[in-house]
């Protein structure tokens, strides 16, 4: 639809009285600008009418110049909302007539059936955006936030920009082809472009990392066959490097379009690409592909979407994100493609089992002809043990090297795996309080696990409760944040367990601990996360004992591996060979094709023949450059 046909049919529907003043298309929302709220507030089926007649987000809002004064706005707000919602901030978007509501208890900002936030705009006319206080402090989040109201005036002109060319009428669909561009037969730079003539659309943009050799490192957008200023959109399934990290790289080289993913995700790829910056530099010796300006222009650029939310992100796409059950924020994507002429569904990493976090990942969609699925454990063998059984592995492992009077390292991704074993260790510990040994984390899996506290309603049930309750598990006394300075202290003080990033030992933390570490009998690494074939984690996995270190002098050391190396498998965010299977088999409706990703070579093979033995379809492992027509 047009937008100027939407800006009629907005003019038709609303009564006089509201004194519309005008219309306009924020991205994938349509805002409603209006002299009298009152008036519009006096039929509660006008929303849905809307909603109905656009088949779009709809917002409704008062004119800037009928906006109550700030500060009087203010004082209302704190004198209407109960004093137990906690407020810690009351920040004012002039060009959107909104006010943002931070508070700790989003519940009672809002009021029973919405009555306080009904109250807020009717007496002072501004919108309120009610946001939740995370219970850690976080300094990515109210960076983000603070940023948002700042950049204002430049995101309204963005978002009517990207709404005009959405709302456009739906062209006729012909062709339709994905392109492979990253992590097909392997693990790394994810990346896969569906194209249209008509749209041009980037699911994921990743790197490796575990190289920087360019082949190898990042995606071949070399192939594209067109500049990156004619894209339509990126879509984000979730926040990891290997999905999100060249996502800034784009915006350095010409697009200046919109990114959609969820808003977890958009605080979790603050954190990771601006830690990939000098974790790259550190680690390999070289400069990022990008700076800390093209990541602040993508957040600038993201738009982000809700699970189960349907929005145009071209004239001819609908988009829907459902939940992976992979880390905070996961999605899997949906499009609808013309007008039914084809829909696909693109799994992103996902998890289709128990885990302490999240429920598992979504199996009923609408429609579905194609389906790109991850197969990181795809291989026949691929079968994850007992997840109780490991959880007491893991607890035993630990005891038994705290008797030793040693420490134990386990190396974790930031954002997922180190969660979840800080449930792991936060149940134990409440149900057994003479296991009083410090667990440290580092700053980096204190902010992720800050920007958890923040979306509590992408959890699992009992963690919103506990996390609504002021009873965070990441919040337990047993837990402690490591200090740069402090890492000596720690390994050379008294027996503790040490979570640490990298997850592979690539960099970061962890490889800073395993050369403190290693040299002692007595110390335990656990490796509880996939190890990259290519990474350092993988090599000692397999029994390194010697590991080349450069000294600060310029010469070469060795490090000896003499501290007891484990692995406990069953914590993966990903899913195993039954798992995915299983997902397969309960997918509503039976896709008619698919297609394995993001998997060792011999992975995506043998997944693909099992899935197309078991559904008696049409299932393969492309190859990346590949290129295949959907229809």
């Amino acid at each position: 639809m047009h937008y100027k046909e939407i800006e009629q049919l907005v003019m038709d529907i609303m009564p006089e009285k509201c004194g519309v003043e005008k219309v306009e298309t924020e991205g994938v929302n349509v805002s409603i600008y209006v002299k009298n709220i009152n008036a519009f507030y006096e039929n509660d089926q006008l929303i849905k009418k809307l909603a109905g007649a656009l088949r779009k987000k709809v917002s409704v809002r008062v004119a800037q110049p009928y906006l109550e004064d700030m500060e009087r706005a203010k004082k209302f707000i704190l004198n209407t909302v109960p004093e137990g919602a906690g407020i810690s901030s009351i920040l004012f978007s002039s060009p959107f007539s909104e006010v943002h509501i931070e508070a700790l208890k989003p519940g009672l900002v809002i009021g029973k059936k919405g009555v306080i936030l009904k109250e807020i705009i009717t007496k002072t006319k501004w919108s309120p955006v009610v946001l939740r206080t995370p219970t850690m402090k976080s300094s990515t989040i109210h960076g983000i936030r603070k940023s948002i109201i700042l950049d204002s005036n430049d995101r309204k002109k963005f978002l009517i920009n990207v709404g005009k060319k959405i709302c456009q009428p739906a062209p006729e669909t012909g062709w339709i082809r994905a392109v492979m561009l990253g992590a097909f037969r392997e693990i790394g730079r994810s990346c896969l472009l569906l194209q249209t003539q008509n749209s041009k659309v980037l699911l994921d943009c990743g790197i490796n990392p575990v190289t920087t050799d360019p082949p190898k490192a990042y995606p071949s957008l070399n192939m594209l066959g067109f500049p990156l200023e004619e894209l339509d959109a990126v879509i984000l399934s979730h926040a990891h490097l290997d999905h999100s990290g060249f996502i800034p790289y784009l915006y350095a080289y010409g697009y200046n379009g919109p990114v959609y993913m969820t808003p977890p995700t958009r605080d979790l790829i603050a954190l990771l690409q601006i830690d990939y910056i000098s974790l790259i530099k550190k680690s390999f010796g070289t400069d990022a592909p990008y700076t800390k300006k093209d990541i602040q222009k993508e957040l600038r650029s993201v738009i982000p979407v809700e699970y189960g939310e349907v929005v145009d992100i071209t004239p001819e796409i609908k988009m829907t994100f459902y939940n992976a059950g992979h880390i905070l924020g996961s999605a899997m994507i949906h499009l609808h493609i013309g007008e039914g002429a084809h829909n696909m569904v693109y799994t992103g990493d996902m998890k289709y089992g128990y885990t302490k976090l999240f429920n598992p990942a979504n199996t009923n969609f609408p429609r579905v002809e194609s389906i790109f699925m991850e197969s990181t454990y795809g291989k026949r063998s691929d079968i994850m043990p007992n997840r109780v059984e490991m959880e007491n592995r893991l607890l035993s492992l630990i005891k038994q090297t705290i008797e030793k009077k040693g420490s134990v390292l386990i190396p974790v991704f930031a954002v997922g795996r180190s969660q979840e074993i800080m449930l792991v260790l936060e149940e134990y510990y409440r149900r057994n309080p003479d296991f009083n040994i410090p667990v440290y984390i580092d700053g980096m899996v204190l902010e992720a696990s800050a920007i958890h506290t923040a979306y509590p309603e992408y959890l699992k049930e009992h963690l919103q409760r506990r996390i609504l309750s002021n009873n965070s598990p990441f919040e337990s006394p047993m837990i402690k944040v490591a200090k740069g300075s402090e890492k000596k202290d720690i390994v050379e003080g008294d027996p503790c367990i040490i979570l640490a990033p990298s997850g592979m030992l690539n960099g970061g933390p962890s490889v800073e601990y395993l050369k403190l570490m290693a040299p002692e009998e007595k110390n335990s690494l656990i490796f509880i996360g996939y190890q990259s074939a290519l990474s350092l984690g993988n090599k000692i996995q397999r029994g390194l004992k010697e590991i080349p270190l450069s000294g600060e002098d310029g010469r070469t050391d060795v490090l000896q591996i003499k501290m007891r190396v484990e692995t406990v498998e069953g914590f993966s965010g990903h899913s195993d060979r039954h798992q995915l299977l299983s997902f397969l088999k309960n997918l509503k409706p039976t896709p008619e094709r698919i297609f394995t990703m993001h998997g060792d070579w011999n992975k995506t093979e043998e997944l693909a023949r099992a899935a197309g033995n078991m559904l008696n379809k049409e299932a393969r492992a492309p190859l990346n450059l590949e290129a295949i027509r959907l229809r």
